[in-house]
Parts: structure tokens; sequence; C-alpha cells
């Protein structure tokens, strides 16, 4: 039998929290057209209820990302430069988020919505890269 260790764990609550960041997005926003017929203000309600775990769930990934980074060799060829680019997504990912929760226009909720999904999704590619 395989027996767990700290990096197992490590990786286990980063890919978690990664599910629920950019997974949570996905199927939310699958979902908002359906709650819009439900009630106008349904959307707004899931949105609500989403953020008390997609939050912690974002600030579990970045303390795992910084875990990570010095669990890794970062002298790897394109290693530097992918974890950076992770991180510079990581922090639009969360902005974007903010920014997007506090929008008071359909259309800046869009914008904002679609930005965070873009950029979560690319930090998710380059985590796959980095593990590779």
């Amino acid at each position: 039998m395989l027996t767990p260790d700290l990096e197992d764990l490590r990786l286990f609550l980063h890919v978690l929290a990664a599910t629920v960041w950019v997974g949570g997005q996905l199927v939310l926003a699958g979902l908002v057209p359906v709650l819009r017929k439900v009630s106008p203000d349904a959307p707004g309600a899931a949105a609500r209820q989403f953020r008390r775990i997609a939050w912690p769930a974002f600030w579990v990934l970045v303390a795992t990302g910084f875990w990570n980074i010095a669990e890794i060799d970062t002298d790897a060829d394109g290693v530097q430069a992918t974890l950076m680019a992770k991180v510079l997504v990581v922090v639009l990912s969360g902005a974007t988020a903010w920014l997007h929760e506090r929008a008071d226009t359909t259309r800046g909720r869009a914008v904002y919505g679609a930005l965070t999904a873009a950029t979560a999704l690319l930090a998710l590619f380059l985590g796959v890269l980095l593990a590779g």
C-alpha cells in the first residue's frame, strides 16, 4: 500500500482548491441562465453562497502555491518564466473576481466574470505545465 506524505497532502489541497475555484466558476456560469428563469435574484443569491467557499479555496490555492514554489526546483528550464506567469495570472484572477463581486452593472459583471474565468483557466493550464 502507498504511504501518503506531506508532498501528497500539499498537492491534494492545491488540486482540491483549484477544483472549487475554477470548476465552481464554470458550474455557476452554466447555471446562471437557468437561475434567471427561477428568479431574477437567484443568480446573485447563488453567487453569494458560492463566494463563501470560493474565497477560502482561492486563499488555500495561494498558500499551497507558495508552498509548491518552496518545494520545487525552480532552476529547471522554463520553470522560472512559467512560475512568474502563473503568479501574475493568479493575481489577475483574484483581482478580477474581486471586481466582479463589486460591479454594479450587468456588463461589468459579465466582463469581470469572463476575465476571472479566463485567468483561472490559464492558471490551471500553467499549473499543469509546471507539474509535467
